[in-house]
């Protein structure tokens, strides 16, 4: 009897499918984390309601590779997974490549977010510096090696003052 009243309380909670919407949900998570897992362009969520955004989350909130980020735009609302780890990977990445030939490197289009993302990472990498050219959804990271760095500029600084 005891076990029947808690499935009757579970099913009025959850609208009348409990387990169903919970397998929905756990499919849904981990087809997202495996499209994730191997790219550093976000995913976007729409026509999830406030329950199963904080689903989402809460999901993604306990793993430091990812970012969740709920934007609204009038009555609707989109959510964004960004594959932090990832993103991170590709600029270290990309940016011992400009140090290695010298060379400017451009990063493909990204959100203002995932530019916001590379900039703090590379902030403090020395010998690099990162730019944003283009304007609109052509807006990208352009990551240029400097020659003596960021470190030399502090001490040639420091001497100046004394």
């Amino acid at each position: 009897m005891d076990h029947e009243k808690k499935r009757t309380d579970s099913r009025r909670r959850t609208g009348g499918k409990p387990q169903q919407s919970n397998r929905n949900m756990r499919d849904m998570l981990n087809k997202l984390e495996r499209k994730l897992s191997d790219s550093i362009v976000p995913e976007s969520l729409t026509d999830l309601n406030s329950f199963e955004r904080k689903l989402v989350h809460r999901h993604f909130d306990h793993n430091a590779l990812y970012e969740t980020r709920t934007y609204r735009n009038g009555d609707s609302y989109t959510l964004h997974v960004y594959p932090v780890g990832n993103i991170e990977s590709f600029a270290q990445e990309k940016a011992e490549e400009s140090r290695t030939t010298g060379e400017p490197v451009d990063l493909p289009a990204m959100g203002s977010y995932e530019r916001y993302l590379v900039h703090n990472i590379l902030k403090d990498v020395n010998g690099i510096e990162t730019l944003s050219h283009g304007e609109g959804r052509d807006r990208h990271i352009q990551i240029i090696s400097k020659k003596f760095g960021r470190g030399l500029r502090k001490i040639a600084k420091k001497i100046r003052l004394m």
